[in-house]
C-alpha cells in the first residue's frame, strides 16, 4: 500500500510539472487519468500490480 500511494504522489507531481511547464495539455492528462482508473478495473489490474511490486521489489535489492 505505502508503494502503491508513493507511485501515485510521485505521477501527480510528474503529471503537474509537465501540464504546468507545457509539456502536457488538460485534455490528453484527463485522457490519461481516465485510462488509468478504468484499466484498474480491469482484469489486467492485477497482473500490473504483480509486475509493478516486483520491479520494486528488485529496484530494493538493488545494494550500492
Amino acid at each position: 500500500m505505502a508503494i502503491s500511494l508513493s507511485v501515485v504522489l510521485l505521477l501527480a507531481v510528474i503529471m503537474i510539472v509537465l501540464i504546468r511547464g507545457g509539456s502536457l495539455k488538460a485534455g490528453p492528462a484527463l485522457v490519461a487519468i481516465l485510462f488509468g482508473f478504468f484499466l484498474a478495473s480491469t482484469g489486467m489490474a492485477p497482473a500490473i500490480n504483480r509486475f509493478l511490486n516486483s520491479l520494486a521489489e528488485s529496484i530494493n535489492q538493488i545494494s550500492f
